[in-house]
């Protein structure tokens, strides 16, 4: 023991543990046993977990540098190395897999949002520009001051008030002229009551 802290015996092989205190130090070496040593069980967990090869092996590298990375956490009074590596890649495979039934649904439900109605644009764009064409027919027909009061009312926008005032006519009269006349427009038009 030197300094408090146990000299790995020289005649037996480094233990996972011995390994992952020698990788918290920045031992590339001792990376890389240690990486000999785990790949193969982590990626056989992570590969149970996300079934799909090529995620388990982005899975399985992604835990790997994290190891490397957080070596100096691993505390060996917890419990074993190996048992220590294989809960951050079960953890990071669950991840991985809630991530991606996430993003399904997320995209299922931007694809329901973002259906259109089925219908034909250009069959819509021939029934509106015959009904105008009908509209504008049977305005044709109306008397003069009918054909004004109509226009200003639902062309314009202007209430029956400001259609007499435009007109200089009794709000009564505008009453009686825009009545005849969609009386008119739709027998013209032919719209059932």
């Amino acid at each position: 023991m030197v300094g408090g802290t146990p000299v790995p015996d020289e005649s037996r092989p480094p233990t996972l543990e011995d390994l992952m205190r020698q990788v918290s130090f920045g031992d590339e070496a001792a990376f890389e046993r240690l990486y000999e040593q785990l790949s193969a069980p982590v990626f056989g967990l992570v590969r149970r977990v996300v079934r799909d090869r090529a995620q388990a092996e982005e899975v399985t590298q992604e835990v790997m540098v994290e190891v490397w990375r957080t070596a100096s956490r691993f505390d060996p009074a917890r419990g074993s190395a190996l048992s220590y590596v294989l809960t951050m890649a079960h953890r990071r495979a669950v991840d991985r897999v809630r991530s991606a039934q996430a993003s399904t649904g997320r995209e299922e439900r931007v694809a329901r949002m973002s259906e259109d109605i089925a219908y034909d644009q250009v069959s819509e764009a021939v029934t509106t520009r015959i009904e105008g064409e009908r509209v504008r027919r049977c305005l044709g027909g109306l008397t003069e001051l009918q054909r004004q009061a109509v226009t200003l009312a639902y062309y314009g926008g202007y209430s029956y008030p400001e259609v007499a005032g435009l007109l200089k006519v009794p709000l009564g009269t505008i009453k009686t002229r825009m009545r005849d006349g969609l009386v008119r427009l739709r027998d013209c038009m032919g719209v059932e009551r």
